[in-house]
């Protein structure tokens, strides 16, 4: 069944390169001048996201992902006994990762952007904050990955596959009454 439509899915895999490549550009690989514009484009890509996120279509729309703290905490229970449902979109956990990534990506660029100002160029707390939100962003990415290994081998479906194609197989009715308890 179709969940991530194309827009969805080309946000994704451009902030992942945008993103990849504002960090390989401060290795000292050759190539730093590429550091500025990767932060640009992750910025768009948020700003188009964000837009998407309230305007967009079903699985697109954070209203239909990022639910209360309730529901959060019951799906980590249901996770510490082995009985948490399927979700066809983002499961709780995955939906304020989201949040926390495009949070985190926007800062970085905010930051980034503020650093190229006259009213704050060398500000030794920009820079320092602008790093630290860089390795936030970095475990960030690490629990995300690790969230969609972990859920693609519990529930036997290939997210990342999934990302490229927008499509999961649909819901066993089991499943369906598991999402409502």
């Amino acid at each position: 069944m179709k969940v991530w439509d194309g827009l969805v899915r080309l946000l994704h895999w451009t902030l992942v390169a945008a993103v990849a490549t504002a960090w390989l550009s401060t290795l000292g690989l050759g190539f730093v001048r590429w550091h500025e514009p990767a932060g640009y484009v992750a910025l768009a890509t948020v700003a188009i996201r964000l837009v998407w996120g309230l305007t967009g279509s079903s699985f697109a729309k954070f209203s239909e992902f990022v639910c209360g703290a309730g529901s959060v905490l019951r799906y980590v229970r249901q996770l510490r006994t082995n009985k948490e449902p399927r979700y066809i979109g983002h499961n709780p956990l995955g939906g304020w990762m989201v949040v926390a990534l495009l949070a985190c990506v926007a800062s970085l660029g905010l930051t980034g952007w503020l650093y190229t100002t006259d009213a704050f160029w060398g500000e030794a707390w920009l820079d320092r904050l602008h790093y630290v939100l860089a390795w936030t962003l970095l475990g960030l990415i690490a629990l995300h990955l690790t969230g969609v290994v972990f859920t693609s081998v519990r529930h036997r479906e290939n997210l990342v596959q999934a990302m490229f194609t927008g499509r999961k197989k649909p819901l066993s009715p089991s499943e369906n009454l598991d999402n409502l308890l």
